[in-house]
């Protein structure tokens, strides 16, 4: 076994953003709320779930990267009701794909832009109710 620290879970998400009340109004949508922060030499806010925990740190800047891609690819939240999702994300007029994982997880999941070009993911149990109109592909809405 090696001397290197082991992960036990992970702990939180940081983001940039050039506006921080549209990100947090966002992310309040889907359940995050602002919480307690240190008091760091930039500004910004911490977004807590359900838990108790900050999951999700926001971090203002002046501009945004040129490439808002990077090694990170997306970050992924456990939710619940995939049709009511399905709801919200359509009423925003915010481009999406939703999909079934393949056997054996066949989880829920929802991809989808952030407001700061972030690809957020949303997945549900595989047990909940297939949303309306499903019909056993990806439903995808473009931009």
């Amino acid at each position: 076994m090696s001397n290197a620290p082991q992960v036990r879970h992970m702990d939180h998400f940081t983001i940039v953003s050039e506006d921080v009340e549209a990100t947090r109004l966002f992310y309040a949508d889907l359940g995050l709320t602002p919480g307690p922060r240190p008091a760091f030499a930039r500004d910004g806010l911490w977004l807590y779930a359900a838990e108790g925990k900050p999951i999700l740190h926001v971090i203002e800047v002046d501009k945004l990267p040129e490439s808002r891609r990077g090694v990170l690819d997306h970050m992924a939240f456990f939710s619940t009701d995939v049709q009511r999702a399905l709801d919200w994300i359509r009423s925003k007029g915010i481009p999406f794909r939703l999909q079934r994982a393949p056997e054996p997880f066949n989880i829920w999941q929802m991809f989808f832009p952030g407001p700061n070009g972030e690809e957020v993911e949303l997945d549900f149990a595989p047990g909940e109710a297939a949303p309306a109109g499903w019909e056993g592909k990806p439903i995808v809405k473009a931009a």
